[in-house]
């Protein structure tokens, strides 16, 4: 079903909309030679669109939360991890972005940040609407970045918002600025994590995320990759899971990826308290090169 008003479209998808493999099939197709010549398919660079994918009604299925908490290292709770609402949302933002009125491919656009806020935890028993949309074009000295915002609520009460920061590489703008309040690489401490070479196919079967640069090395070297490389969103969730019991019920956790996690791998993080924040990285144990650093504050 979908409702138009003032050239802004809304676009309600059915609560069980899949992700995976086909989501990936059809992202892969405007970068394909000679397919991507092809009416509807290939991309423009042009102006996002004013369109917005809503869930109704979604209910929360326990055995695929479980699932999720195992391989991003939650312990068990009466309510949802931090992150898993983004499993919610994750087909719609691959509907947005497959769409063909969506500017730029799928395949090749890099996740840069991830920020979300939790207003309160989320029970298993509750029904959730999710919605995403695309906004903020904007100049990047790599190229263009684009937010995709992503809202979880019930019964009108706004429970939980993320906004994902993508960047689409091309023709840049030196004089661009990136904004944001710099955060600083943490120290590692002494937790270390030995990360296995299925990683991403694990974190695939529980998010629907396949995008091959995390499946196999064979996959990941197609897109540039020396093997496989981990989510950016299980690195996040596996940060959150370690500081899970220092975080307010009402937080917003902040994050950008840096340098790719390649798998099997080590990975140390490091956490610094302050008073109004916790501050946390990713970084490679030989050399202190970070894969992540972000900070949590009160929301």
């Amino acid at each position: 079903m979908a409702s138009q008003k003032s050239g802004a479209l809304t676009r309600e998808v059915d609560a069980g909309t899949g992700t995976g493999l086909g989501f990936i099939a059809k992202a892969a197709l405007p970068v394909l030679p000679g397919v991507n010549l092809l009416p509807g398919v290939g991309k423009s660079g042009g102006e996002l669109p004013d369109l917005t994918l809503t869930r109704h009604d979604v209910g929360i299925d326990r055995a695929r939360v479980a699932a999720y908490a195992s391989v991003c290292g939650f312990e068990p709770r009466q309510h949802l991890p931090l992150t898993y609402p983004h499993m919610l949302a994750f087909g719609l933002q691959m509907g947005i972005m497959t769409d063909s009125s969506f500017p730029y491919p799928a395949i090749g656009t890099v996740h840069l940040a991830n920020t979300i806020t939790s207003h309160r935890p989320i029970g298993f028993d509750e029904r959730l609407d999710v919605t995403v949309r695309a906004a903020n074009k904007r100049a990047h000295p790599k190229g263009t970045v684009f937010d995709l915002l992503s809202t979880v609520t019930s019964g009108g009460e706004t429970l939980w918002e993320s906004t994902s920061e993508y960047l689409r590489p091309g023709r840049g703008d030196t004089e661009a600025t990136t904004g944001g309040e710099r955060i600083d690489v943490v120290p590692a401490g002494p937790a270390t994590w030995k990360l296995p070479a299925d990683l991403g196919r694990q974190y695939a079967a529980v998010s629907g995320d396949s995008n091959p640069i995390h499946l196999y090395p064979l996959t990941a070297k197609a897109f540039g990759f020396p093997r496989q490389i981990a989510h950016g969103m299980w690195s996040k969730a596996r940060c959150v899971a370690f500081l899970d019991n220092r975080l307010p019920d009402a937080v917003t956790v902040h994050v950008e990826f840096k340098k790719p996690i390649l798998l099997p791998g080590k990975v140390a993080f490091g956490s610094l308290v302050a008073e109004d924040r916790v501050d946390f990285s990713l970084t490679r144990p030989k050399d202190g090169a970070p894969h992540l650093v972000g900070r949590a504050t009160p929301a």
